[in-house]
Protein backbone atom coordinates (compact mmCIF):
# COMPACT_ATOMS: atom_id res chain seq x y z
CA UNK A 1 0.00 0.00 0.00
CA UNK A 2 2.79 2.56 0.73
CA UNK A 3 4.67 1.74 -1.70
CA UNK A 4 1.84 1.93 -4.59
CA UNK A 5 0.67 5.51 -2.63
CA UNK A 6 4.22 6.25 -3.31
CA UNK A 7 4.13 5.61 -7.11
CA UNK A 8 1.20 7.67 -7.59
CA UNK A 9 2.49 10.27 -5.94
CA UNK A 10 5.63 10.35 -7.88
CA UNK A 11 4.13 10.13 -10.59
CA UNK A 12 1.58 12.26 -10.40
CA UNK A 13 4.66 14.58 -9.20
CA UNK A 14 6.37 14.05 -12.46
CA UNK A 15 3.43 15.17 -14.37
CA UNK A 16 2.88 18.24 -12.57
CA UNK A 17 6.88 19.04 -13.04
CA UNK A 18 6.40 18.45 -16.76
CA UNK A 19 3.21 20.38 -17.08
CA UNK A 20 4.85 23.12 -15.98
CA UNK A 21 8.20 22.53 -17.88
CA UNK A 22 5.49 22.75 -20.85
CA UNK A 23 3.78 25.71 -19.95
CA UNK A 24 6.90 27.62 -19.42
CA UNK A 25 8.08 26.54 -23.16
CA UNK A 26 7.39 28.61 -26.07
CA UNK A 27 5.94 25.95 -28.44
CA UNK A 28 6.07 25.54 -32.19
CA UNK A 29 2.22 24.30 -32.38
CA UNK A 30 1.34 27.95 -30.53
CA UNK A 31 4.04 29.82 -32.60
CA UNK A 32 2.38 28.25 -35.73
CA UNK A 33 -0.98 28.80 -35.18
CA UNK A 34 -0.72 32.31 -33.80
CA UNK A 35 1.10 33.65 -37.11
CA UNK A 36 -1.19 31.08 -39.71
CA UNK A 37 -4.39 33.16 -38.15
CA UNK A 38 -2.98 36.06 -38.47
CA UNK A 39 -1.96 35.91 -41.74
CA UNK A 40 -4.65 33.39 -43.37
CA UNK A 41 -6.48 34.94 -46.57
CA UNK A 42 -9.79 36.12 -44.11
CA UNK A 43 -7.42 38.83 -42.36
CA UNK A 44 -6.92 40.31 -45.57
CA UNK A 45 -3.74 41.50 -44.85
CA UNK A 46 -4.72 43.47 -41.58
CA UNK A 47 -4.45 46.78 -43.12
CA UNK A 48 -5.25 49.33 -40.41
CA UNK A 49 -7.53 50.80 -41.89
CA UNK A 50 -9.85 48.09 -43.38
CA UNK A 51 -12.47 46.63 -41.18
CA UNK A 52 -10.33 42.96 -41.03
CA UNK A 53 -7.79 44.65 -38.71
CA UNK A 54 -10.41 44.31 -35.48
CA UNK A 55 -10.38 40.49 -36.28
CA UNK A 56 -6.76 40.43 -35.88
CA UNK A 57 -7.35 42.60 -32.54
CA UNK A 58 -9.87 40.64 -30.93
CA UNK A 59 -7.63 37.82 -31.70
CA UNK A 60 -4.87 39.08 -29.73
CA UNK A 61 -6.89 40.19 -27.24
CA UNK A 62 -8.64 36.71 -26.65
CA UNK A 63 -4.67 34.90 -26.41
CA UNK A 64 -4.09 37.83 -23.44
CA UNK A 65 -7.54 36.88 -21.66
CA UNK A 66 -6.94 32.94 -22.26
CA UNK A 67 -3.16 33.93 -20.65
CA UNK A 68 -4.42 35.80 -17.16
CA UNK A 69 -2.91 38.68 -18.53
CA UNK A 70 -4.35 42.08 -17.35
CA UNK A 71 -5.71 45.18 -18.77
CA UNK A 72 -3.02 48.02 -18.91
CA UNK A 73 -3.94 50.44 -15.49
CA UNK A 74 -6.63 52.73 -16.67
CA UNK A 75 -8.18 50.22 -19.15
CA UNK A 76 -11.21 47.86 -18.41
CA UNK A 77 -10.34 45.69 -21.68
CA UNK A 78 -6.70 44.85 -24.02
CA UNK A 79 -8.03 47.68 -26.34
CA UNK A 80 -6.39 50.29 -26.53
CA UNK A 81 -8.76 52.96 -28.23
CA UNK A 82 -7.74 56.31 -30.38
CA UNK A 83 -8.64 58.31 -33.08
CA UNK A 84 -6.90 59.67 -36.19
CA UNK A 85 -7.66 62.12 -38.63
CA UNK A 86 -7.19 61.35 -42.35
CA UNK A 87 -6.40 64.67 -44.30
CA UNK A 88 -6.72 64.46 -47.88
CA UNK A 89 -6.01 67.54 -50.50
CA UNK A 90 -9.72 68.16 -51.74
CA UNK A 91 -8.78 71.52 -53.91
CA UNK A 92 -5.41 73.78 -53.72
CA UNK A 93 -3.95 76.43 -55.51
CA UNK A 94 -0.85 77.88 -55.19
CA UNK A 95 0.58 80.93 -57.38
CA UNK A 96 3.53 82.69 -56.81
CA UNK A 97 4.94 85.82 -58.80
CA UNK A 98 1.25 85.88 -60.11
CA UNK A 99 1.77 83.19 -62.26
CA UNK A 100 -0.57 79.38 -61.18
CA UNK A 101 1.68 76.49 -60.47
CA UNK A 102 1.07 73.40 -62.35
CA UNK A 103 0.12 70.90 -59.20
CA UNK A 104 3.10 68.55 -59.70
CA UNK A 105 4.84 71.49 -58.35
CA UNK A 106 3.69 71.49 -54.74
CA UNK A 107 2.44 69.97 -52.04
CA UNK A 108 0.77 70.34 -48.56
CA UNK A 109 1.34 69.32 -44.72
CA UNK A 110 -1.51 70.82 -43.54
CA UNK A 111 -3.39 69.99 -40.30
CA UNK A 112 -6.58 71.68 -40.73
CA UNK A 113 -9.27 72.14 -42.87
CA UNK A 114 -8.44 75.13 -44.88
CA UNK A 115 -5.53 77.20 -45.37
CA UNK A 116 -5.68 80.76 -47.24
CA UNK A 117 -1.89 82.31 -47.10
CA UNK A 118 -1.24 85.69 -48.86
CA UNK A 119 2.30 87.47 -49.12
CA UNK A 120 3.46 87.71 -45.72
CA UNK A 121 0.99 86.20 -44.03
CA UNK A 122 3.67 83.23 -43.27
CA UNK A 123 7.34 82.36 -43.47
CA UNK A 124 9.41 81.66 -46.45
CA UNK A 125 11.99 79.06 -45.78
CA UNK A 126 14.00 77.05 -48.35
CA UNK A 127 15.98 74.17 -49.24
CA UNK A 128 19.17 75.28 -51.65
CA UNK A 129 20.56 72.59 -53.96
CA UNK A 130 23.42 72.90 -51.07
CA UNK A 131 21.10 71.58 -48.32
CA UNK A 132 20.29 67.71 -47.71
CA UNK A 133 16.81 67.14 -48.58
CA UNK A 134 15.93 64.51 -46.26
CA UNK A 135 17.71 66.71 -43.02
CA UNK A 136 15.82 69.70 -44.14
CA UNK A 137 12.46 68.62 -44.64
CA UNK A 138 12.53 67.09 -40.92
CA UNK A 139 14.01 69.87 -39.39
CA UNK A 140 10.92 72.34 -41.05
CA UNK A 141 8.11 69.60 -40.31
CA UNK A 142 9.23 69.11 -37.13
CA UNK A 143 9.08 72.48 -36.01
CA UNK A 144 6.41 74.71 -34.40
CA UNK A 145 6.04 77.12 -36.98
CA UNK A 146 3.95 77.27 -40.08
CA UNK A 147 6.03 77.61 -43.72
CA UNK A 148 6.15 77.81 -47.06
CA UNK A 149 9.18 75.59 -47.75
CA UNK A 150 10.72 76.66 -51.35
CA UNK A 151 12.90 73.51 -52.89
CA UNK A 152 15.36 74.10 -55.17
CA UNK A 153 14.88 72.48 -58.53
CA UNK A 154 18.61 70.31 -57.95
CA UNK A 155 15.95 68.46 -55.37
CA UNK A 156 13.45 67.31 -57.98
CA UNK A 157 13.75 64.03 -57.06
CA UNK A 158 13.43 64.34 -53.11
CA UNK A 159 10.56 66.48 -54.01
CA UNK A 160 8.33 64.58 -56.25
CA UNK A 161 8.98 61.17 -54.00
CA UNK A 162 8.08 62.70 -50.94
CA UNK A 163 4.81 64.52 -53.12
CA UNK A 164 3.82 61.16 -54.32
CA UNK A 165 3.35 60.36 -50.68
CA UNK A 166 1.87 63.47 -48.82
CA UNK A 167 -0.62 64.10 -51.44
CA UNK A 168 -2.26 60.73 -50.98
CA UNK A 169 -3.62 61.49 -47.33
CA UNK A 170 -1.92 62.62 -44.01
CA UNK A 171 -2.69 61.88 -40.42
CA UNK A 172 -2.66 63.58 -36.72
CA UNK A 173 -4.11 63.17 -33.91
CA UNK A 174 -5.40 66.18 -33.71
CA UNK A 175 -6.67 69.31 -35.71
CA UNK A 176 -5.55 72.66 -35.93
CA UNK A 177 -2.17 72.15 -34.65
CA UNK A 178 0.74 73.56 -36.12
CA UNK A 179 2.98 73.35 -38.14
CA UNK A 180 1.03 73.28 -41.59
CA UNK A 181 3.14 73.37 -44.42
CA UNK A 182 3.07 73.78 -48.07
CA UNK A 183 6.35 72.45 -50.31
CA UNK A 184 6.73 74.34 -53.39
CA UNK A 185 9.49 73.26 -56.29
CA UNK A 186 10.66 76.75 -57.27
CA UNK A 187 14.25 78.39 -58.30
CA UNK A 188 13.05 82.27 -58.67
CA UNK A 189 13.22 84.72 -56.10
CA UNK A 190 10.02 84.88 -54.09
CA UNK A 191 8.06 88.43 -54.99
CA UNK A 192 4.63 87.01 -53.93
CA UNK A 193 2.43 84.61 -53.48
CA UNK A 194 -1.28 83.28 -53.01
CA UNK A 195 -1.94 79.72 -51.82
CA UNK A 196 -5.70 78.52 -51.35
CA UNK A 197 -5.91 74.95 -50.05
CA UNK A 198 -9.15 72.62 -48.45
CA UNK A 199 -8.86 69.29 -47.22
CA UNK A 200 -11.27 66.45 -46.83
CA UNK A 201 -10.96 64.65 -43.03
CA UNK A 202 -12.36 61.70 -42.52
CA UNK A 203 -11.75 60.47 -38.72
CA UNK A 204 -10.35 56.91 -38.09
CA UNK A 205 -10.77 54.52 -35.15
CA UNK A 206 -7.72 52.94 -34.29
CA UNK A 207 -6.62 50.52 -31.34
CA UNK A 208 -3.73 49.22 -29.83
CA UNK A 209 -3.87 45.38 -28.24
CA UNK A 210 -1.81 45.55 -24.79
CA UNK A 211 -1.95 43.90 -21.69
CA UNK A 212 0.43 43.27 -18.34
CA UNK A 213 1.72 40.82 -15.61
CA UNK A 214 1.98 43.33 -12.66
CA UNK A 215 5.70 43.07 -10.60
CA UNK A 216 6.94 43.88 -7.33
CA UNK A 217 8.00 46.94 -9.07
CA UNK A 218 4.64 49.40 -10.65
CA UNK A 219 6.92 52.19 -11.90
CA UNK A 220 9.83 49.74 -13.52
CA UNK A 221 7.97 48.79 -16.72
CA UNK A 222 9.98 46.21 -18.94
CA UNK A 223 8.04 46.67 -22.19
CA UNK A 224 7.66 43.73 -25.20
CA UNK A 225 5.84 44.84 -28.51
CA UNK A 226 5.27 44.34 -32.21
CA UNK A 227 3.13 46.04 -34.72
CA UNK A 228 0.04 43.33 -35.54
CA UNK A 229 -1.15 45.53 -39.07
CA UNK A 230 0.39 45.08 -42.21
CA UNK A 231 0.02 46.45 -45.68
CA UNK A 232 -3.51 44.99 -47.05
CA UNK A 233 -4.38 44.14 -50.15
CA UNK A 234 -2.54 44.99 -53.29
CA UNK A 235 -2.20 44.78 -57.25
CA UNK A 236 -2.33 41.12 -57.58
CA UNK A 237 0.39 38.95 -58.67
CA UNK A 238 -0.45 35.59 -60.43
CA UNK A 239 -4.06 36.03 -59.30
CA UNK A 240 -3.06 36.85 -55.94
CA UNK A 241 -3.68 40.04 -54.44
CA UNK A 242 -3.35 39.38 -50.36
CA UNK A 243 -0.47 40.86 -48.59
CA UNK A 244 -0.49 38.16 -45.69
CA UNK A 245 2.76 39.42 -43.40
CA UNK A 246 3.46 36.30 -41.54
CA UNK A 247 6.59 37.78 -41.60
CA UNK A 248 5.96 41.21 -41.08
CA UNK A 249 4.67 40.67 -38.63
CA UNK A 250 2.72 38.05 -37.44
CA UNK A 251 5.86 36.49 -36.19
CA UNK A 252 7.03 39.05 -34.13
CA UNK A 253 3.36 39.20 -32.86
CA UNK A 254 3.67 35.42 -32.45
CA UNK A 255 6.88 36.35 -30.11
CA UNK A 256 5.08 38.87 -28.23
CA UNK A 257 1.96 36.45 -27.21
CA UNK A 258 4.24 34.03 -26.23
CA UNK A 259 6.61 35.92 -24.26
CA UNK A 260 3.52 36.88 -22.27
CA UNK A 261 2.46 33.04 -21.91
CA UNK A 262 5.91 32.54 -21.09
CA UNK A 263 5.91 35.18 -18.07
CA UNK A 264 2.53 34.69 -16.95
CA UNK A 265 3.77 31.00 -15.86
CA UNK A 266 7.05 31.62 -13.55
CA UNK A 267 7.00 33.22 -10.28
CA UNK A 268 6.12 37.45 -10.18
CA UNK A 269 8.38 38.96 -11.85
CA UNK A 270 10.24 41.80 -10.19
CA UNK A 271 9.55 44.51 -12.78
CA UNK A 272 6.11 45.11 -14.19
CA UNK A 273 5.75 43.69 -17.57
CA UNK A 274 4.13 45.15 -20.96
CA UNK A 275 2.80 43.23 -23.93
CA UNK A 276 1.97 45.50 -26.80
CA UNK A 277 0.14 44.92 -30.43
CA UNK A 278 0.80 48.27 -31.86
CA UNK A 279 -1.87 49.56 -34.92
CA UNK A 280 -0.81 51.49 -37.78
CA UNK A 281 3.03 50.84 -38.12
CA UNK A 282 3.06 50.44 -41.92
CA UNK A 283 1.72 54.09 -42.30
CA UNK A 284 3.32 55.90 -40.04
CA UNK A 285 4.20 54.51 -36.51
CA UNK A 286 0.61 55.97 -34.59
CA UNK A 287 0.07 52.88 -32.44
CA UNK A 288 3.39 53.71 -30.82
CA UNK A 289 2.81 57.33 -30.88
CA UNK A 290 -0.25 57.29 -28.93
CA UNK A 291 0.76 54.68 -26.86
CA UNK A 292 3.98 56.97 -25.33
CA UNK A 293 1.49 60.05 -25.04
CA UNK A 294 -0.19 57.78 -22.39
CA UNK A 295 2.80 56.56 -20.27
CA UNK A 296 5.97 57.90 -18.46
CA UNK A 297 8.77 57.42 -20.75
CA UNK A 298 11.07 57.39 -17.53
CA UNK A 299 9.30 54.03 -16.24
CA UNK A 300 9.76 52.09 -19.05
CA UNK A 301 13.04 50.27 -18.20
CA UNK A 302 13.63 49.12 -21.63
CA UNK A 303 11.30 48.17 -24.68
CA UNK A 304 11.83 44.63 -26.80
CA UNK A 305 10.27 44.99 -30.13
CA UNK A 306 10.05 41.95 -32.20
CA UNK A 307 10.21 42.48 -35.99
CA UNK A 308 9.66 40.18 -38.34
CA UNK A 309 11.21 37.10 -36.58
CA UNK A 310 10.52 34.36 -39.33
CA UNK A 311 13.31 33.71 -41.57
CA UNK A 312 17.19 32.93 -39.87
CA UNK A 313 19.82 35.96 -40.80
CA UNK A 314 22.66 35.29 -43.06
CA UNK A 315 24.89 34.03 -39.75
CA UNK A 316 22.35 31.47 -39.01
CA UNK A 317 19.04 29.90 -37.90
CA UNK A 318 20.97 30.83 -33.99
CA UNK A 319 21.46 34.51 -34.23
CA UNK A 320 19.31 37.70 -34.35
CA UNK A 321 20.39 40.82 -34.88
CA UNK A 322 19.69 44.19 -32.94
CA UNK A 323 19.06 47.52 -34.55
CA UNK A 324 20.62 50.75 -32.78
CA UNK A 325 22.66 48.55 -30.74
CA UNK A 326 25.56 50.93 -29.92
CA UNK A 327 22.86 53.23 -28.81
CA UNK A 328 22.14 51.58 -25.27
CA UNK A 329 23.38 48.55 -23.42
CA UNK A 330 20.28 46.99 -23.76
CA UNK A 331 21.90 44.35 -26.36
CA UNK A 332 25.09 44.00 -24.53
CA UNK A 333 22.96 43.05 -21.80
CA UNK A 334 20.95 40.16 -23.85
CA UNK A 335 24.18 39.05 -25.41
CA UNK A 336 26.14 38.08 -22.05
CA UNK A 337 22.57 36.53 -20.39
CA UNK A 338 22.58 33.93 -23.65
CA UNK A 339 26.13 33.02 -23.94
CA UNK A 340 26.14 29.92 -22.49
CA UNK A 341 23.25 29.05 -24.97
CA UNK A 342 24.09 28.03 -28.65
CA UNK A 343 22.33 31.69 -29.86
CA UNK A 344 23.53 35.06 -30.45
CA UNK A 345 22.72 38.42 -30.12
CA UNK A 346 24.66 40.82 -32.08
CA UNK A 347 24.27 44.29 -34.09
CA UNK A 348 21.95 45.14 -37.03
CA UNK A 349 24.45 44.15 -39.85
CA UNK A 350 22.76 46.48 -42.43
CA UNK A 351 23.13 50.26 -41.02
CA UNK A 352 22.66 51.50 -44.45
CA UNK A 353 18.83 50.55 -44.39
CA UNK A 354 18.56 53.01 -41.28
CA UNK A 355 15.90 49.83 -39.75
CA UNK A 356 16.21 51.26 -36.04
CA UNK A 357 14.50 54.16 -37.49
CA UNK A 358 11.41 51.82 -39.73
CA UNK A 359 9.71 50.29 -36.45
CA UNK A 360 7.67 51.62 -33.43
CA UNK A 361 11.15 51.00 -30.90
CA UNK A 362 11.81 54.93 -32.71
CA UNK A 363 9.18 56.59 -30.51
CA UNK A 364 10.40 55.96 -27.39
CA UNK A 365 13.89 55.58 -28.25
CA UNK A 366 13.07 59.48 -29.04
CA UNK A 367 12.22 59.50 -25.37
CA UNK A 368 15.37 58.04 -23.87
CA UNK A 369 14.35 54.45 -23.60
CA UNK A 370 16.61 51.87 -24.70
CA UNK A 371 14.33 50.79 -26.98
CA UNK A 372 15.43 48.63 -29.79
CA UNK A 373 14.05 46.03 -32.39
CA UNK A 374 14.70 42.74 -32.69
CA UNK A 375 14.68 40.84 -36.16
CA UNK A 376 16.66 38.04 -37.78
CA UNK A 377 15.08 38.38 -41.56
CA UNK A 378 17.52 39.41 -44.48
CA UNK A 379 16.26 42.20 -45.35
CA UNK A 380 18.85 42.97 -48.15
CA UNK A 381 17.72 39.75 -49.84
CA UNK A 382 14.43 38.76 -48.75
CA UNK A 383 12.06 38.56 -51.68
CA UNK A 384 8.57 38.24 -49.87
CA UNK A 385 9.20 41.72 -47.83
CA UNK A 386 5.83 43.96 -48.41
CA UNK A 387 5.27 41.09 -51.32
CA UNK A 388 2.08 39.08 -51.67
CA UNK A 389 4.31 35.89 -50.77
CA UNK A 390 4.64 36.91 -47.30
CA UNK A 391 3.10 33.76 -46.62
CA UNK A 392 3.39 31.24 -43.88
CA UNK A 393 4.70 28.22 -45.98
CA UNK A 394 7.90 31.01 -46.35
CA UNK A 395 8.57 30.85 -42.89
CA UNK A 396 11.42 28.67 -40.98
CA UNK A 397 9.32 28.12 -37.33
CA UNK A 398 11.75 26.09 -35.33
CA UNK A 399 13.89 29.01 -36.09
CA UNK A 400 11.02 31.73 -34.98
CA UNK A 401 10.23 29.22 -31.68
CA UNK A 402 13.88 28.92 -31.16
CA UNK A 403 13.94 32.82 -31.12
CA UNK A 404 11.88 33.55 -29.23
CA UNK A 405 12.95 31.06 -26.10
CA UNK A 406 16.23 33.03 -26.43
CA UNK A 407 14.81 36.22 -25.81
CA UNK A 408 12.73 35.14 -22.94
CA UNK A 409 16.07 33.73 -21.66
CA UNK A 410 17.78 36.63 -22.41
CA UNK A 411 15.37 39.51 -21.02
CA UNK A 412 15.37 37.44 -17.59
CA UNK A 413 18.32 39.34 -15.98
CA UNK A 414 16.25 42.68 -16.88
CA UNK A 415 12.85 41.33 -15.72
CA UNK A 416 14.44 40.38 -12.26
CA UNK A 417 15.92 43.56 -12.02
CA UNK A 418 19.56 42.72 -11.79
CA UNK A 419 20.30 44.39 -14.73
CA UNK A 420 18.64 47.91 -15.48
CA UNK A 421 19.74 49.06 -19.20
CA UNK A 422 21.66 52.61 -20.06
CA UNK A 423 19.26 55.25 -21.62
CA UNK A 424 19.30 56.28 -25.11
CA UNK A 425 20.78 59.91 -25.58
CA UNK A 426 18.09 61.62 -26.95
CA UNK A 427 19.88 63.81 -28.90
CA UNK A 428 21.73 60.56 -30.75
CA UNK A 429 18.41 59.67 -32.48
CA UNK A 430 16.71 62.81 -32.59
Amino acid sequence: MYHSTLVMLLVTAGLLISSCNTRTEVTEQNVSRIIQTLSSDEMKGRHAFENEIEDAADFIANEFKQIGLSPLPGNTDFRQNFSLYSIKPAETTVSINNEELDSKYYFGMAKTEQINWETGDTDLKYISKEDTYREKFQEFTEDSKSSVIVVSKAHSKWFHRYRSYYTRSNFAFELDMQPNDVFVLYDKRIQNMSIHLKNDIETIDLFNVAGMIEGEKTDEIVLFSAHYDHIGVMSPVRGDSIANGANDNASGVAGVIELARYFENRSKPQRTLYFVGFTAEEVGGYGSRYFCKQLNPNEIVAMINLEMIGKPAIEGPNTAWITGFEYSSLGEILQNNIQDSDFEFYPDPYPNQNLFYRSDNVTLARLGVPAHSISTTPIDIDQDYHRVTDEFNTLHIPHTTNTIQAVATAVEAIVSGEKTPTRIPIESVN
